[in-house]
């Protein structure tokens, strides 16, 4: 990602809609399969400016890796003092390290995405969960991918496919900003039409919101979050779920239910990483 993007990230990333949200989404699914544990090794791959490291602190010892400079120091900017710069399709830890992995909208930054999940496969250990989110549909393709350095955009099938080919068992893959699914394909339509004029770089869609909408942004996606506790989402503007590496189960607080057939659900038993952005 650009510096300036980066620095765009950090400043919007605690406030943000979309960025308040996803953390709020990456605890509950935490918090339903790993039980909080101060022994735990969690890395976050792809850690960007630092947000999301605070919030898996308190499920273990949080380790933050990515590619950028620049987004390593704005990790340290929050105070965050375990980190690794390096890439995610060679990651610079050894086999069987961490008990959980956040890989939050970095897949689709890579060339080679199944290296990647391999590499990852490798750092946990057995019984080790990952946790992920990335972009949907490839209809949604717009500036804002190309700002971010975006290879592609996934469907369910495709990431459980990509996560079974490096023997991790899905337990749960769901499309996730459901509700808002219609006017952000919208407001994409609309700058996909007018984008031929535009001159210079691509710009992400990231933009400071009056407070009143931004706050009615994150209770919309709050809900949804509930709902995805429950039951898998047809469709939406990205995906998130959870896969295990097979082995000694860790424990979880609580009972899994069962998913709908948008995703499926089971019970818990070397190109380029770029920094993640917002990845609507």
């Amino acid at each position: 990602m650009k510096p300036a993007e980066l620095q765009k990230m950090y400043q919007l990333e605690d406030t943000y809609w979309w960025f308040v949200a996803r953390r709020d989404l990456v605890r509950r699914l935490l918090s339903r399969y790993l039980s909080a544990q101060a022994s735990r090794r969690i890395a976050d791959i792809g850690c960007g400016t630092g947000a999301t490291l605070s919030l898996l602190q308190p499920f273990g010892r949080a380790v933050g890796m990515d590619i950028a400079e620049e987004a390593v120091g704005f990790c340290r900017e929050r105070g965050h003092q375990e980190l690794v710069q390096g890439t995610a399709v060679d990651l610079p830890f050894a086999d069987a390290s961490f008990d959980a992995i956040a890989a939050l909208d970095l897949l689709e930054h890579l060339d080679d995405d199944a290296q990647a999940v391999r590499e990852i496969a490798r750092v946990l250990r057995p019984g080790g969960l990952l946790v992920f989110t990335a972009p949907a549909y490839m209809f949604l393709w717009s500036e804002h991918d190309e700002a971010l350095n975006h290879r592609r955009r996934y469907v369910a099938p495709q990431i459980r496919a990509l996560l079974e080919s490096a023997g991790l068992e899905v337990l749960k893959v769901s499309y996730c900003i459901t509700l808002l699914l219609a006017p952000i394909y919208a407001f994409r339509l609309v700058g996909r039409l007018l984008g031929h004029e535009k001159k210079g770089e691509p710009k992400t869609a990231l933009y400071t919101l009056p407070g009143p909408l931004n706050a009615l942004l994150i209770e919309i996606l709050y809900l949804e979050n509930r709902w995805l506790g429950r039951f898998n989402l047809p469709f939406g503007v990205s995906l998130a779920g959870v896969a295990r590496k097979p082995g000694e189960h860790l424990a979880s607080p609580t009972n899994c239910h069962t998913g709908s057939p948008a995703g499926d659900e089971k019970p818990p038993e070397r190109s380029k990483q770029m920094s993640r952005g917002g990845h609507l």
